[in-house]
C-alpha cells in the first residue's frame, strides 16, 4: 500500500477527512468516515469497501498494522498528530481514520421483510442518540430501524462509535414515506408520546401485537401532531416524582425491551 507524507492541509485526497461536511458526506459524497481500529474492523467485516486511510504515522506499525494489512492497496496518508488534528478539527481516536464507500441502500420492504418489531427514528437529531437508539435496538431485539430524513445520519462517525458499531448489525435504512405507511406492511404503529389519550406502555393489547413500529421522535418537540394522530396507540411510559419524560435513548431503551416480540 501506498504510504504518503502529508505536510498541507491542502493535499490531493484528503477531502473526505477535510473539505466534506457531514451533510455532504451523507447526501452527495457517498462516503463515510470510520474512526478507530475496532469501528474499522466491523465496517470491513460488514463488507464497506475501504478508500483511504488517515493514520498518525506512529500507529503505522502499530495500532493501524493489521487495518493496513487488511485494506489491501488503498493510499494511507500520514504526518505528526497535530497536522492531523488540525486537519479534521478533532483528534484522531486511537490514531486512525477510513474513508469508506457507502453501500446502496436497501428499500423499507427489504429492510422490513420477517421483522415483527421495528424503530422508527423520526427526526432524531444528535447522533449521540441515534447511536444509543442502534445499540439499544441490537441489543434488546429490534428487526430493523427506518429513520425519516430529518434524522441524524447513522454512518455519522460519532453515532457509529456511541452505537458500539451496531450501525453495521441490525438492518437499516431511510423512511421517506409517512410512517402510516408502514401499515401497509401490517404494522400496528406505536407513537411515544405523552397525550390525553396514551395508554401505559404495559398495555396487554399493545404488548401482544405481531407486529408492531415503535416511533420515537425529536429531542426537543417530540413527534409532530400529525404523525401522533395516524398512529395506532399513543403510549407512554409511567413514571414516578413527577417527572414527565426521559431522554429519547433513554425511553427507546425501556421501549425496545416492554414492547419486545414474545
Amino acid at each position: 500500500m501506498p504510504i504518503i507524507e502529508i505536510t498541507s492541509l491542502a493535499a490531493a485526497g484528503l477531502e473526505p477527512y477535510s473539505a466534506l461536511t457531514d451533510a455532504q458526506l451523507r447526501n452527495n459524497a457517498h462516503i463515510f468516515i470510520a474512526e478507530s481500529p475496532k469501528v474499522i474492523e466491523r465496517a470491513l467485516d460488514a463488507g464497506f469497501r475501504p478508500l483511504s486511510l488517515l493514520c498518525e504515522r506512529k500507529h503505522i506499525a502499530g495500532d493501524a498494522a493489521a487495518i493496513i494489512a487488511r485494506c489491501g492497496d488503498i493510499p494511507v496518508y500520514t504526518g505528526e498528530r497535530s497536522l492531523l488534528a488540525s486537519l479534521t478539527g478533532y483528534t484522531l481516536t486511537r490514531g486512525v481514520l477510513c474513508a469508506m464507500q457507502r453501500s446502496t441502500q436497501p428499500t423499507v420492504c427489504d429492510v422490513c421483510r420477517g421483522a415483527r418489531r421495528v424503530v422508527v427514528i423520526d427526526g432524531v437529531v444528535d447522533t449521540t442518540n441515534v447511536g444509543a437508539i442502534f445499540r439499544s435496538a441490537a441489543a434488546l431485539g429490534i428487526d430493523a430501524v427506518l429513520l425519516t430524513p430529518q434524522s441524524c445520519d447513522p454512518l455519522n462517525r460519532r453515532a457509529v462509535r456511541v452505537s458500539m458499531c451496531s450501525v453495521f448489525l441490525v438492518p437499516w435504512t431511510w423512511l421517506p414515506a409517512p410512517v402510516s405507511s408502514l401499515k401497509e406492511l401490517g404494522f400496528r404503529t406505536a407513537a411515544m408520546a405523552l397525550t390525553d389519550k396514551s395508554v401505559s406502555i404495559d398495555n396487554d393489547q399493545l404488548v401482544n401485537e405481531e407486529k408492531l413500529a415503535i416511533i420515537m421522535g425529536n429531542e426537543g418537540d417530540g413527534l409532530a401532531a400529525d404523525v401522533i394522530s395516524a398512529a395506532d396507540y399513543v403510549v407512554r411510559i409511567p413514571m414516578a416524582y413527577g417527572v414527565d419524560s426521559l431522554n429519547v435513548a433513554a425511553a427507546a431503551a425501556v421501549a425496545f425491551w416492554q414492547l419486545r416480540a414474545r
